[in-house]
């Protein structure tokens, strides 16, 4: 058998009760067998500085791109605020894109999902799309996970109970997981400038 696909997730939300959190690890419930999530927190991260970069690069972002480059695709669970995406979110990205030429993020599958209390995130996984095209992700296109109205779908232990919401979530992994092992058996084309 082959070996499992290490999948990391990635909230965009810091608050303790998230819902993007709790979508993380109802994924984590519902992995095919043939796979595993780590959930990697964004709390720590300083926001995206040249001059932090120049003096050397903190522990967390250290560790966070360390968590990416050991990662066979990564779970982007997406907030919106403002239409748009939750800075913790963009800070990361912006992180592990770095240095020019050298990024982590080339390459790597990513499968995106969001949770809120009106429409599901849908601007600001269109605005991921968009990060995901200048830090060469590849994203999987189908299934698109919208979770809206999102208070209604757990419990009081943030656990997903909505069925059809853990169907299209099982659904999404087993895709991410298909997609990422044809990726590694026919790498895609590295552009030395990403």
């Amino acid at each position: 058998m082959s070996d499992p696909i290490r999948i990391l997730g990635l909230s965009g939300s810091l608050r303790r009760a998230s819902l993007n959190t709790a979508l993380l690890r109802a994924a984590s419930e519902l992995l095919p067998a043939d796979a595993a999530l780590e959930i990697h927190p964004l709390a720590d991260l300083p926001f995206f500085n040249e001059d932090v970069e120049a003096e050397g690069l903190p522990d967390p972002v250290q560790a966070l791109k360390a968590k990416i480059e050991a990662a066979d695709a990564l779970l982007l669970a997406v907030p919106e605020y403002n239409y748009s995406i939750a800075p913790a979110l963009k800070n990361a990205l912006d992180w592990a894109s770095r240095p020019y030429g050298a990024s982590v993020l080339v390459g790597k599958p990513v499968a995106i999902l969001g949770a809120s209390a009106g429409m599901g995130t849908v601007r600001a996984q269109l605005h991921l799309r968009d990060v995901a095209i200048t830090t060469g992700l590849h994203v999987l296109n189908q299934p698109e996970i919208f979770v809206g109205r999102a208070a209604g779908k757990f419990d009081a232990d943030l656990r997903l109970t909505d069925e059809p919401t853990r169907a299209i979530l099982a659904r999404m992994l087993q895709r991410l997981v298909h997609w990422t092992r044809a990726i590694q058996a026919s790498p895609p084309i590295r552009d030395s400038a990403a």
